[in-house]
């Protein structure tokens, strides 16, 4: 096994040029200022505060200078190197100071003597403007009273400056030492950089360093640093592709490429990654793109900390707008800048990751890291030399030549095709071959039929086609095989609800359809489970699912434009009319489902009857289902639960019995009777006149909303009221299945009813995810809700909050409390993260969508009391709220709402629905009167986005 290079001694680095560099600091005129003050205040108490106030004034003005060259253009290496010289000289010039006037001494003893060294990024010559500064004082082998005043007196000063000052006191032996037990310690050593001092110590340091420290433990560091890459990937996500990404720490970001220059460095000795094209690790392109990559990452980095004030590294919603404005990127052609500039970091992040899979693989070329092997995998292909014309090479699939792709493109489709059926991983040689091969992939090979053969096999077979469309995706193959895929690969959804980019949100959901077909999911999605054995067009549907958002960030609906597309593709792929006709329908369709059973009352018939009238046939039904299933569960964490799962459950079953001829007049009178006969038999504490009392209580809608064991609950809530001539009951259970807390509240009826009590709501932290009220034949209401925690999610189940709900309810009932007021002294401002979305207020009026009631749609960004300030507007108009479904997408609410007017009719009066709207968009308006805001100055596009912004 080969080791690192064995030591030469490491060249300074290669000095970067930095223009009129007194502008920023000048040692000579700082070195005159700070004499000048100890002439005029000597070396006692008064010298102390106007040091500090010269040496302030220096790095201010520093700052500024380094500033304002990169406002006006400059890139983010530029202004890590310029922060980097104006520390370097401060710091220099206060130790100069330090050891000749405060501590001074004539002859200093070997023991006095002591050098500083930069280490961590400062080290590299890198350092963001809010970064912390890493200092190592290196001693010859004890400290002494004199080292220790001047290392306490350089410090107290430095912290006094505002800078965050990391440092280590240690001997040349104690580094060493700690070198070889601690990788941390070892890789600041490695990147350390001589800062001050006579020298003798830190070249003493870098030669033991080589000698005792390097040799021999190359493929030790390599395992111990790419372990700690993805223990931190792990925790920061796993994805480069998260919509809120970390630069510095993130898949795909800084410190990724930061982990290669250290391999590197310690491995083949190198300064920089451009001297890896000489030893043969890198191709002069691929320096180029991590060159490019690390300057596009630190030029949004450093704007990040400018815009923040603060070390700050996570590119959240609120300034993703203003860095991709600073850099340059514009709206055009239907696309928001901000958009286009997530795109280009995506396109960055996988850069990234191509660099570290070919520095890998390079690395395992040399046996300078061991293969990883899968000994049951091994033993099927260890025999076999050739597979399919590819190569068996260390376990993984290779090309024969390196020009084996140019010449037969269609071996790009067949690598990826024989390495899914043979389960046998892609060499990473065989990717950089395909990277530099991929212009080969143009019309002729689109319109081959054994190419598309390929592809839809890959796609639709039995094996999960996630892991290798992805590996296909990563290589550029998917791009340019499928191009209206290429135009959503990185794009963004500049929204809080969806948490991947489109491509990546596709791939997770062909995933997870695979995991449904196999029966993977059987606990989670049982229906879906269930229902998937039953679909006939399977090829049909995984395709759907392939191509569902494949128009997006377009400029129109994307469901229209992506049918129009799967029209076009599907043909070419290879399915048959049949097929193309179902995949476009599902790509028109496939928000159909979900908008139906969450924002329409699922106990309407007309509901019922209209979505079946859309999907027409059981096939289909099936279909939507488990497109609808994986599409939301692919969305991000926490966007399906228990609640989405029986609304699409229950609408599934009602368009099935309505398919089936089940929900007729008669078939509905049957269904309330066997309803009822449920119910009685629940009803085992009830004599018989008490069981037919209470079935008086209730309209017909009553009886089908709920079922037995619900209708039972109720009854005995009732039966307690009346018994004990409560005028107010509120009841709450929770529900872990649905994730939510059913609250039943039983009181009298009156005219602003559910405004009041989602006001109570409100108030105690509770969301309304779903609202059905009814109003019994005694004229009592009987409203049931569904609520969430509105901070943490999930039941809102603690005792105390329980508690806290049930009395705020009966406040405000009462009058003892205005929601309004009570809002009032409780609501804070959202996050700014939240306020840079605009989300256009929209008013819906539908008087078709239900037989007996007027369906009111009301879209927004939502925030706390949205829901009573909408409510609070509806009974202001003497309109009656028959039910509500009640949505939250990110930062979007979508709350629908049944109504009659105060005779009981539908709302049909043009004057009337006028100021429905005029009033509901009244309350979509933010009462604190803050606008989204406004789109930063534009100003010249930087280098770093004139690189390699892609067209």
């Amino acid at each position: 096994m080969l080791s690192a290079r064995a030591a030469a001694p490491l060249a300074p680095p290669k000095p970067h040029t930095i223009p009129n560099k007194r502008a920023i600091i000048s040692r000579r005129k700082l070195s005159g200022e700070l004499e000048a003050l100890v002439a005029e205040h000597g070396v006692g108490d008064k010298l102390r505060p106007a040091l500090i106030a010269c040496l302030r004034r220096a790095l201010a003005d520093g700052r500024e200078e380094v500033r304002k060259r990169f406002e006006a253009g400059g890139s983010g290496e530029d202004c890590v190197r310029e922060n980097c010289y104006l520390a370097d000289r401060l710091i220099g010039s206060l130790a100069d100071f330090t050891v000749l006037h405060i501590f001074p001494t004539a002859n200093p003893t070997s023991g006095e003597v002591f050098d500083i060294s930069a280490t961590g990024g400062y080290g590299r010559g890198e350092l963001a403007p809010a970064s912390d500064i890493d200092l190592l004082f290196l001693l010859p082998y004890k400290r002494t009273p004199r080292v220790e005043q001047v290392v306490e007196y350089m410090l107290y000063i430095l912290w006094d400056l505002g800078l965050k000052v990391g440092h280590a006191v240690r001997s040349v032996d104690e580094c060493i030492r700690q070198s070889k037990a601690d990788v941390t310690i070892r890789t600041a050593i490695l990147e350390s950089r001589y800062l001050w001092g006579p020298g003798q110590l830190f070249a003493d340091l870098r030669k033991r360093f080589d000698k005792d420290v390097v040799i021999g433990t190359g493929p030790e560091f390599v395992e111990a640093k790419l372990a700690e890459r993805d223990n931190r990937h792990l925790k920061m996500g796993d994805s480069r592709y998260v919509l809120e990404p970390n630069l510095k720490d993130g898949k795909g970001g800084l410190r990724d490429l930061q982990t290669l220059f250290w391999i590197a460095k310690y491995l083949y000795r190198v300064e920089g990654v451009d001297e890896l094209v000489g030893k043969k690790v890198l191709m002069p392109e691929e320096a180029q793109r991590f060159a490019k990559a690390q300057n596009f990452l630190w030029t949004a980095r450093c704007h990040l900390h400018y815009l923040t004030g603060r070390l700050e590294d996570r590119m959240t919603f609120d300034v993703q707008t203003s860095i991709g404005a600073r850099m340059g990127y514009t709206d055009h052609a239907g696309t928001k800048g901000v958009e286009r500039f997530m795109k280009h970091y995506f396109l960055v992040a996988k850069d990234v990751g191509d660099l570290t899979r070919i520095f890998c693989a390079a690395l395992e070329a040399e046996s300078k890291r061991p293969p990883k092997f899968n000994l049951l995998r091994l033993a099927t292909v260890a025999r076999r030399k050739d597979v399919d014309g590819f190569v068996v090479d260390g376990e993984r699939l290779n090309a024969r030549d390196e020009r084996q792709f140019k010449d037969k493109p269609i071996d790009m489709i067949r690598l990826f095709h024989t390495a899914q059926i043979n389960d046998i991983d892609v060499h990473p040689n065989a990717l950089r071959s395909i990277t530099r091969s991929l212009t080969a992939i143009g019309p002729k090979l689109r319109a081959d039929p054994e190419a598309n053969r390929l592809f839809l096999d890959i796609l639709t077979g039995m094996k999960d086609p996630e892991i290798t469309l992805r590996r296909m995706n990563e290589a550029g193959v998917m791009a340019r095989f499928i191009p209206d895929f290429g135009r959503v690969v990185a794009q963004m959804q500049y929204d809080m609800y969806h948490v991947f980019t489109v491509d990546e949100h596709t791939l997770f959901a062909l995933g997870i359809l695979h995991k449904i077909a196999a029966g993977e999911l059987v606990d989670e999605l049982p229906l879906s489970s269930e229902v998937i054995h039953k679909v006939v067009s399977k090829r049909a549907l995984y395709v759907a699912v392939l191509l569902h958002d494949i128009a997006k960030g377009r400029g129109g609906d994307h469901s229209v434009l992506g049918a129009r597309v799967a029209e076009k593709l599907c043909p070419r792929l290879g399915l048959t009319a049949e097929e193309t006709e179902t995949v476009a329908w599902l790509v028109r369709w496939h928000l159909a489902m979900s908008h139906t059973a969450f924002k329409r009352d699922l106990e309407d018939e007309k509901t019922v009857r209209d979505f079946v009238a859309l999907v027409q046939s059981p096939e289909r039904l099936r279909l939507l289902l488990v497109l609808t299933v994986a599409d939301i569960r692919a969305v991000g964490p926490q966007r399906w639960n228990n609640w989405k799962a029986a609304l699409l459950r229950e609408l599934y079953n009602r368009s099935e019995e309505v398919m089936s001829g089940g929900m007729t007049v008669e078939g509905r009178g049957r269904r309330i009777q066997a309803a009822q006969a449920a119910l009685r038999d629940e009803l085992t504490d009830f004599d018989e006149a008490a069981y037919e009392h209470h079935k008086t209580l209730g309209y017909p809608a009553y009886w089908l909303a709920f079922d037995a064991e619900t209708l039972a609950h109720h009854a005995r809530i009732l039966r307690g009221a009346e018994r004990d001539k409560r005028e107010l009951t509120v009841d709450t259970r929770i529900d872990r299945n649905r994730a939510v807390t059913e609250v039943t509240i039983y009181a009298s009826d009156h005219h602003g009813l559910f405004s009041r009590l989602a006001g109570a709501f409100a108030a105690s932290g509770a969301d309304i995810v779903d609202a059905r009220i009814f109003t019994m034949t005694n004229g009592m209401a009987l409203d049931v809700f569904s609520v969430q925690d509105a901070g943490a999610g999930g039941a809102f189940e603690s005792g105390d909050k329980l508690a806290k709900l049930s009395v705020m309810i009966e406040r405000v009932l009462s009058g003892q409390l205005k929601p309004l007021q009570e809002l009032a002294t409780r609501k804070t401002s959202h996050a700014s993260r939240t306020r840079v979305f605009h989300v256009p207020p929209r008013v819906l009026i539908d008087n078709a969508a239900s037989t007996t009631h007027t369906v009111i749609e009301v879209n927004g960004r939502d925030r706390p009391g949205l829901l009573y300030d909408l409510t609070r507007a509806l009974s202001n108009l003497t309109l009656q709220i028959s039910s509500a479904k009640i949505s939250t997408f990110g930062e979007k609410a979508i709350d629908v709402f049944y109504v009659k007017d105060v005779f009981g009719l539908k709302v049909t009066h043009e004057g009337k629905l006028a100021k429905i709207r005029e009033r509901l968009l009244h309350a979509l308006a933010d009462p604190s009167g803050e606008a989204p805001p406004p789109a930063p100055v534009k100003r010249a596009r930087t280098k770093a986005a004139e690189e390699e912004e892609p067209a």
